[in-house]
């Protein structure tokens, strides 16, 4: 079956470059109040006006301290948000990866009545009555194991389609899936269909799996991709963290030769590992995560860096990156 629940023509234009609000939610290590809303002010003192957020990001927390800054705000921008699971408020959270964050449980429930107060909820603590996207969260087997099976249709008999009631009632202009692997991407889209798909951390310097069959889809099918994580957590802006845990000896390996080569040409490897995803057709924005004005800086810097048309050649030279990847002209 393929339900058509979208109108891509009501689907806003996604800038080149967003900010991943993670980090606001204390990912990793605590995160003032005064230094995340520095890191926003720096996004949209460099011009970004696109956010991407969830209710799991600190339990709330990055929600409600990016809220509070949009309520500052003149420009409109563009939000994007995520459904998927509830918040037990008042319970321990337990080991999430939020330090020191929000006191309340996150759990999963892809139930058509649960999504749709998860998407109120998230409304309120944003400040806004709509948001651009809702995005149904780490729906898959590398989340849910031996469960993924139960909890897909559970989504798809209630999930989207209080997603695609919501966008109706005008409280979202287009929805999809944010996750962190390439096989639930096709496993929905053969179901229904999507205005975007977030995908973290899968079609980076490091990854290009999605060239075979995730990328030409969503250009056929005219699905928007946002690529999260395009540092692979971290590894390719100098940080210890791969997929969101330590970074194994071949991937350090592949970082080096990849380094190497940026060096040769003056190229920071952030800024070639932020605009590689762009040159292809199908992504339409990449949303580096940012925990400080600093961060934030560089990211706007390194997507405007100039880059020579040989360093590309010579990493699918090196067989770094596959030789069928458009490469940024």
């Amino acid at each position: 079956m393929n339900h058509n629940f979208t109108n891509k023509l009501e689907f806003p234009a996604l800038p080149p470059l967003g900010m991943g609000c993670a980090a606001l939610g204390n990912l990793y290590a605590p995160l003032s109040d005064g230094d995340a809303q520095a890191a926003l002010e720096a996004a949209t003192a460099g011009g970004v006006r696109f956010f991407d957020t969830a209710p799991y990001y600190g339990h709330g927390l990055s929600e409600t301290r990016l809220g509070a800054f949009l309520a500052g705000q003149l420009s409109k921008s563009i939000l994007s948000t995520k459904v998927g699971r509830s918040l037990a408020h008042g319970e321990a959270p337990g080991e999430t990866g939020f330090v020191d964050a929000a006191r309340a449980r996150p759990y999963f429930d892809y139930s058509g009545p649960a999504v749709e107060r998860q998407a109120h909820e998230s409304l309120r603590r944003l400040g806004v009555d709509a948001v651009d996207m809702l995005l149904v969260h780490d729906l898959g087997p590398l989340t849910h194991r031996e469960d993924h099976p139960r909890q897909f249709d559970i989504a798809m008999q209630g999930a989207f389609p209080a997603l695609a009631a919501l966008k109706r009632q005008g409280l979202t202009r287009g929805f999809g899936i944010g996750v962190n692997e390439v096989a639930i991407c096709l496993q929905v889209l053969a179901e229904i269909d999507l205005d975007v798909i977030l995908l973290a951390g899968r079609y980076t310097l490091l990854e290009q799996a999605p060239l075979d069959d995730l990328l030409p889809l969503c250009a056929a099918r005219g699905v928007r991709v946002i690529v999260g994580g395009p540092f692979n957590s971290g590894v390719l802006a100098g940080n210890p963290h791969y997929d969101y845990g330590a970074v194994p000896p071949a991937v350090a390996a592949r970082v080096q030769a990849l380094s190497d080569i940026c060096a040769r040409y003056g190229v920071p490897l952030a800024a070639a590992a932020l605009q590689f995803p762009l040159a292809h057709p199908a992504v339409a924005s990449v949303i580096p995560g940012a925990r400080s004005a600093a961060e934030m800086t560089a990211n706007i810097a390194h997507m405007a860096h100039p880059i020579p048309t040989a360093l590309w050649a010579d990493m699918q030279s090196a067989g770094l990156i596959r030789a069928d990847a458009p490469v940024p002209a």
